[in-house]
């Protein structure tokens, strides 16, 4: 059931580079459809920016169907938005009302330097992946990998932690901008199998190592990364990477 078109006003955080410092320009949404996505009314408002002759705003975005991770739009205060479970790609204009300001800005956090306007440099979370390296067992052609049985809860819990799409959102939500969920989804994801066993204490070392370098903060347990995670990942990754870092730096 779609109401009429609405009329918003956008406060958008404007910046050229990661070296100037940026400010909150406000912007005029208008005639917008409510069945339209959050990224597809900023390209209506675009469309006028460049054709008044303005420069247009610059946004991350690549799959829009909730899998890349990109959209990283921090929304009237929440990642991603006013809805759960969903990334910005996935939010649509009928969750606001004619009439509403919106303030839309980019992640916040010193290991996610802004690159321009609502872009944030997220090449953090790349590192730490290559630092927790790659699975170095053989698992064979794909007949043989059948053949290695993964208990049910365990294939479960490390399919939940895969579904991570390192948005960067438990970042964003976190007051410490901690990177734990993200670390720990992706520790969890490889140690929970049997392919990753095999390196699973140096990797959790080295990952957490890597974190600590990035400059994110640390974990106090608040919960907001759940929360906000557009996967709806659990904090249980959290312990359970604890666990792991814990009895590798005892061996």
């Amino acid at each position: 059931m779609s109401h009429g078109n609405m009329n918003l006003t956008l406060k958008v955080w404007k910046q050229k580079n990661k070296a100037e410092r940026g400010r909150f320009e406000t912007f005029d949404a208008k005639g917008i459809s409510p069945d339209m996505s959050f990224l597809e009314m900023f390209d209506v408002v675009n469309e006028k920016l460049i054709s008044d002759g303005k420069e247009p705003i610059v946004f991350d975005h690549d799959c829009r169907e909730g899998i890349c991770g990109m959209c990283s739009m921090y929304i009237n205060g929440r990642p991603h938005g006013p809805k759960e479970g969903i990334t910005t790609c996935q939010l649509h204009m009928r969750s606001f009302k004619d009439g509403d300001t919106i303030v839309v800005e980019p992640w916040r956090s010193a290991a996610f330097p802004v690159i321009k306007d609502l872009v944030v440099d997220r090449s953090s979370f790349d590192r730490i992946m290559s630092a927790g390296g790659f699975v170095s067992i053989n698992t064979g052609s794909a007949n043989d990998a059948n053949n290695i049985l993964i208990p049910k809860d365990d294939a479960d819990t490390a399919f939940n932690a895969a579904a991570c799409i390192g948005c960067g959102a438990c970042v964003a939500a976190c007051k410490n901008s901690s990177a734990m969920l993200f670390v720990s989804a992706k520790v969890s994801q490889l140690a929970l199998l049997p392919q990753g066993k095999v390196e699973r204490k140096d990797r959790v070392l080295n990952m957490v190592k890597q974190m600590d370098e990035e400059g994110f903060g640390s974990c106090t347990n608040t919960g907001a990364c759940e929360a906000e995670c557009p996967k709806s990942i659990s904090l249980e990754n959290i312990a359970r990477m604890n666990r792991e870092y814990l009895s590798a730096t005892l061996t």
